[in-house]
């Protein structure tokens, strides 16, 4: 059953294959905001915005482009020295991303990747990169956070320093599209707990995996760094409880799960091979909002959430 237009996260989720490419396609706009090959640079985000620096941190570094940390805004390290600090902000207005750039402004050089052209990140960063055509009505972040990272794979695929075991973005879209029309496995839309794994950059995208989850449809979730399973985590597998793993699953750890009756899923596709890890994600997205219809919950306005965190000020 593909995804439908029951939401407007669901027609948003729906829409990535395009996004993806319509990022690469827009590389050449924001030469002067994305980081240079050599340079040591932190990148820094809040959530979902976070999930995706880690992703990307960890493909830069791999990549041979320079070492590269990615922390949540909140707890970025001042006094530490960067060549560059790349923010990523969907709002424009988030306090904690706003503040780390405002601090570093005159000293490091900054960019922003951002949906939102008219907000107060426009003059906090020297130079950012509007990715207008990915934003999204919903409050939950599906399309601008995948986007953001496809826009990233694409720089350092363009600059010929992606690693050599990740797909080039048109491969990773066309796997998108296949994501979006595959079945959501019964056994897997049933379960009551769910635990993503994840190695190298695709732990950000396990940690992105559980936080829609939780968002959109309130559902148990945990996510580990996937080789952190058997220390601990696995304790919870068992029957109706599923675990996912982004990218190669250690050997052996199907044989586990599915031991004590768990359900294990590792790069699922549609019978012709396995996704491309941020395709994965597409599905992972596609089922947050099929439990969230399921429970009654509305996926475009998750409880307890806003569109943008802005606190008040310190000083007031």
């Amino acid at each position: 059953m593909s995804t439908t237009a029951s939401s407007r996260t669901a027609v948003e989720i729906a829409s990535q294959p395009d996004t993806w490419l319509r990022a690469r396609d827009s590389l050449a706009l924001y030469s002067d905001v994305l980081p240079r090959r050599g340079e040591r640079v932190a990148v820094v985000g809040c959530g979902t915005s976070w999930f995706m620096a880690l992703a990307y941190a960890e493909l830069r570094e791999r990549g041979g482009h320079g070492e590269t940390h990615a922390f949540a805004a909140s707890e970025f390290p001042h006094g530490r020295r960067y060549d560059r600090v790349l923010a990523i902000s969907r709002s424009g207005t988030t306090t904690e991303v706003l503040e780390v750039l405002d601090r570093v402004k005159g000293t490091t050089p900054t960019g922003a990747v951002t949906a939102d052209a008219e907000t107060p990140v426009m003059r906090a960063a020297d130079g950012v990169a509007v990715l207008d055509f990915a934003d999204e009505e919903s409050v939950v972040q599906t399309r601008f956070a995948t986007t953001t990272l496809a826009l990233l794979r694409a720089h350092l695929e363009a600059s010929g320093a992606l690693p050599a075991d990740v797909l080039p973005i048109e491969r990773a879209a066309a796997d998108a599209r296949r994501a979006i029309a595959a079945a959501l496995d019964a056994t897997v839309t049933a379960a009551e707990q769910f635990t993503f794994l994840g190695s190298g950059w695709t732990y950000g995208l396990a940690l992105e995996a559980g936080l829609k989850m939780r968002e959109a449809a309130g559902a148990w979730t945990e996510a580990y760094p996937a080789m952190e399973y058997r220390h601990g985590p696995i304790s919870i597998a068992g029957p109706g409880r599923v675990t996912w793993v982004f990218g190669p699953a250690p050997s052996g750890m199907a044989d586990e799960v599915a031991r004590v009756g768990g359900t294990f899923v590792a790069g699922p596709g549609d019978g012709t091979g396995t996704l491309d890890p941020l395709a994965d994600l597409v599905l992972a997205q596609r089922l947050a909002v099929r439990l969230a219809e399921a429970r009654g919950y509305d996926p475009d306005r998750p409880r307890n959430l806003t569109r943008s965190v802005i606190l008040e000020s310190r000083d007031a």
